[in-house]
C-alpha cells in the first residue's frame, strides 16, 4: 500500500501529536499528516494524508454523527433568500426560526449534523500540483448549497446562470489559492453579487440520514412560467415554432455528417 502523501505544510509541532495519533488508529505510518479545525465554522478539514484506501475512524468526525445512526424522521426546513444571502430558517415541524446569520448558521449546522449531513473524503489538488486527501465536515454549508442552487435555478435566466456558474469556479479557485484581496477576485466577486440581484423567495428542505432533498420552492420573481410550459394552455409558445429550431441547429451537423461521408467513401 502506498502513502497519500500531503504537500499542504501543515507539518507545524501541534499537529504532530495529533498525527501521531491518528496514523497509530489507521495502523500505519504517515507521511504530513495534519489537522486544520476551524470551529463551528465551515468546513471542518480532518487529516490530510494517511493511507488513501483506508476508511477514516467514526471518532475523526466532530460535528456530523455517523448518518446510520441519525433519527429516524426527518426534519423539514424552510429556508428564505434575498438577493442570495439567506435571511431566515424555519423548522416546519416546531416552528424554530433563527433569521440573524450566525444563529441560522449554527442552528442548521445543529440539524444537519444531527442528521449525518456535510462528510466528503476526496482526494484534492493542491496549488502546486501535488494531490492531498482531506475530510471535510461542512453540516450547515451542505443544506444552504442545495437551497441555494434550487432557488438560483427557479429565478436566474439560464444564460446568466451558466456565466455565473464560471465564475462561481473561479471564485473557489482563487479562495482556494489565498487570492482574496487580488483585483480579479474583486472583480468576480461583484460580478457574482450582480447575478445575485433576483434570487429570492423560500424553499424547503427535507434533512434525514446524511442526505439533503428538496420538496419545493417559491419566488416572487421566478421566471417559471406555467401557462408557458403546459402542454394544455395554448400561450405564446407554440410547439410547431421547434421545427425551425432544430432545422437551424441541425445544419451544422449535416455539413459535418455530409463531409465525413464523403472522406469514407474515399
Amino acid at each position: 500500500m502506498g502513502l497519500c502523501q500531503s504537500a499542504a505544510g501543515a507539518t507545524a509541532p501541534w499537529f504532530w501529536a495529533r498525527g501521531a495519533d491518528l496514523c497509530g488508529r489507521w495502523g500505519a505510518g504517515c507521511v504530513g499528516t495534519g489537522r486544520a479545525q476551524l470551529g463551528s465554522g465551515h468546513p471542518i478539514l480532518q487529516p490530510l494524508s494517511v493511507f488513501c484506501q483506508n476508511q477514516a475512524p467514526p471518532g475523526l468526525y466532530t460535528k456530523t454523527q455517523d448518518p446510520a445512526k441519525a433519527p429516524n424522521s426527518p426534519d423539514i426546513l424552510e429556508i428564505e433568500f434575498k438577493k442570495g444571502v439567506p435571511v431566515k430558517v424555519t423548522n416546519v415541524k416546531d416552528g424554530t426560526t433563527h433569521r440573524t446569520s450566525l444563529e441560522l448558521f449554527m442552528y442548521l449546522n445543529e440539524v444537519a449534523g444531527k442528521h449525518g449531513v456535510g462528510r466528503i473524503d476526496i482526494v484534492e489538488n493542491r496549488f502546486i500540483g501535488m494531490k492531498s486527501r482531506g475530510i471535510y465536515e461542512t453540516p450547515a454549508g451542505t443544506i444552504l448549497y442545495h437551497a441555494h442552487l434550487d432557488i438560483e435555478a427557479f429565478t436566474m435566466d439560464r444564460e446568466v446562470r451558466k456565466i455565473k456558474q464560471g465564475l462561481g469556479l473561479k471564485f473557489a479557485e482563487l479562495v482556494y489559492t489565498g487570492f482574496w484581496h487580488s483585483p480579479e477576485c474583486e472583480f468576480v466577486r461583484h460580478c457574482i453579487a450582480k447575478s445575485q440581484e433576483r434570487v429570492e423567495g423560500k424553499v424547503q428542505v427535507s434533512v434525514f440520514k446524511g442526505q439533503v432533498y428538496i420538496l419545493g420552492r417559491e419566488s416572487p420573481l421566478s421566471l417559471y412560467n406555467e401557462e408557458l410550459v403546459s402542454m394544455n394552455v395554448q400561450g405564446d409558445y407554440e410547439p410547431v415554432d421547434a421545427t425551425g429550431f432544430i432545422n437551424i441547429n441541425s445544419l451544422r451537423l449535416k455539413e459535418y455528417h455530409r463531409l465525413q461521408s464523403k472522406v469514407t467513401a474515399k
